[in-house]
């Protein structure tokens, strides 16, 4: 999945991620990537991004 991989996702695309409290019921969120804080360059859960309206999640997909 692209979603695993760091170097597919870029500072200001558009994703969406699932948010820590919500990964039980898979809810996401939309929104758009402000910062990556996952520092290896693949995670099994999805790489973890801040979004410029400031939640934190692992990406699911990129939308754009």
């Amino acid at each position: 999945m692209p979603s695993r991989k760091r170097k597919n996702i870029q500072i200001g695309a558009k994703v969406s991620v699932v948010e820590k409290q919500n990964q039980k019921s898979g809810e996401l969120t939309t929104g758009v990537v402000k910062t990556i804080l996952t520092n290896s360059s693949s995670h099994p859960h999805g790489i973890k991004v801040r979004l410029e309206n400031g939640k934190v999640g692992r990406v699911k997909s990129i939308l754009e």
